[in-house]
């Protein structure tokens, strides 16, 4: 079963280092994290899958390189839709933009917009 049109999906934020805010992120909030393999084309590193105090997925904390490079350093809220490439058309015909992408993420694609108001989130089609 997808995920239902105009659902919040995920949260990630993309900065320079984020290594260096993991641990602002496990004293403030009590997250934990597990690597995730990633790859570019100067070599591997790890972005962060940060969980809760009961160890349940809550967020990402990823690097701006590779199929990062160009995310704004914000918390991306990814909300679901059921035809990206629609739903980007309508973002546009509403005077929105297109930041980032559309690129594949997970199983699915992806792309940051910014609404009229000058908001940053991210569409997702599972």
């Amino acid at each position: 079963m997808s995920a239902a049109q105009g659902s919040l999906g995920w949260l990630d934020l993309t900065v320079p280092d984020p290594d260096a805010l993991l641990e602002f992120y496990r004293r403030t909030l009590g997250w934990k994290s597990e690597p995730v393999a990633m790859a570019d084309a100067q070599g591997g590193y790890a972005d962060h899958l940060l969980l809760d105090a009961a160890g349940r997925p809550v967020a990402g904390l990823c690097h701006a390189r590779g199929q990062n490079l160009g995310v704004p350093p914000v918390w991306l809220a990814y909300i679901h839709v059921d035809d990206l490439d629609l739903a980007l058309d309508r973002a546009r015909a509403g005077g929105g933009a297109v930041l980032h992408g559309p690129r594949s993420a997970g199983a699915g694609r992806m792309a940051v917009i910014r609404d009229p108001a000058g908001t940053v989130l991210a569409l997702y089609q599972g």
